[in-house]
């Protein structure tokens, strides 16, 4: 069983990038203030993904990092390190995977983009997907993604918002005082759409883990259903009325019972970066043994200090012989 890797990653420092993305923007992104352009920013992130992927799961002989005609700091070092295990890192361009639907470039939108990741050439039938804020911090196994050839889905059974009456009735009082915004998007929304698309009446709630994909799954169904792709990846920005394809394979992998359910998540995720909190959940991950990943969203928020401090504690165990010993 061959296992791919995909990654997807913007370098947000690229001027040229910077002047494309705002060429499109009504409101302008004004690059000097943090908080307006958190969203797209990083500090090279990408770097510590592929490291951990080459450290913590060696099946993996394809790493593929789709951009947007961008190259990573230190490629041509990691490619050599890469080859040096026997394993091929490549850069992916969304010209290559958008073939046949150029007319939608360029795309800024996540939900677009990873909709086209199966078009990769040359990709395994089996892969696993990975944001380019989610590490892998200790050993895995080929059957952490895949057993018997069937997708793991890390997730959880859960309600639509709408079947959900303590949350509506919070959102009515919400209303009174502040307008709900219609049009607002959100990463458990996109995964409920993707399950209605297959008539489940709950879905898989997901959290942000690596995810296992098989794409025969998604083949077969865009086969079957040829206009729903080109309706998902026509925004250029982020729709309320976009699914995310990860969750839609997942559900379809369920649909023909070609699937393990595992309910761990086995995920630390930092959101906040207070001092008490970093050194908890570090700590909290040394001692759990069944702890597997990790996700830092938008740690180029956090101050410098702690900043260090993180990049520090993953490096020595990306370098160390006895990691999870740290």
């Amino acid at each position: 069983m061959q296992i791919d890797a995909v990654i997807t990653w913007v370098d947000s420092s690229d001027e040229l990038w910077r002047k494309k993305i705002n060429q499109y923007l009504e409101k302008k992104i004004d690059w000097s203030n943090k908080k307006e352009s958190t969203r797209y920013n990083s500090i090279n992130e990408i770097e510590i993904t592929i490291l951990s992927i080459l450290k913590f799961a060696v099946y993996i002989k394809n790493i593929y990092v789709v951009t947007d005609n961008q190259q990573p700091r230190n490629f041509l070092e990691l490619k050599e390190k890469a080859l040096s295990k026997e394993v091929n890192l490549e850069l992916v361009d969304h010209t290559v995977i958008f073939r046949g639907y150029e007319d939608f470039l360029p795309t800024f939108n996540s939900c677009s983009i990873i909709s086209m990741l199966f078009r990769i050439p040359n990709l395994s039938n089996n892969f696993v997907v990975f944001n380019d804020d989610t590490f892998l911090m200790r050993e895995t196994k080929e059957e952490d993604f895949f057993i018997d050839n069937k997708p793991v889905i890390r997730g959880r059974w859960d309600s639509y918002y709408e079947d959900k009456f303590f949350r509506n009735l919070f959102q009515k009082v919400k209303g009174i005082f502040k307008k709900n915004d219609p049009k607002k998007t959100g990463y458990k929304l996109a995964q409920q759409k993707s399950a209605k698309l297959l008539g489940f009446k709950k879905y898989i709630r997901r959290d942000h883990t690596p995810v296992s994909i098989k794409k025969s799954g998604l083949e077969n169904y865009f086969l079957e259903n040829p206009s729903f792709l080109g309706n998902n990846i026509k925004y250029r920005f982020r729709d309320n009325t976009q699914f995310i394809i990860s969750s839609l394979s997942n559900h379809i992998q369920i649909k023909n019972n070609d699937y393990v359910l595992d309910r761990d998540f086995k995920l630390s995720y930092f959101q906040s970066y207070k001092k008490v909190l970093i050194w908890l959940k570090l700590l909290i991950f040394s001692i759990d043994k069944s702890k597997l990943f990790m996700c830092f969203q938008s740690l180029e928020t956090a101050e410098k200090e702690k900043q260090k401090y993180i990049l520090e504690w993953i490096d020595k165990r990306l370098n160390s012989n006895f990691a999870d010993e740290l």
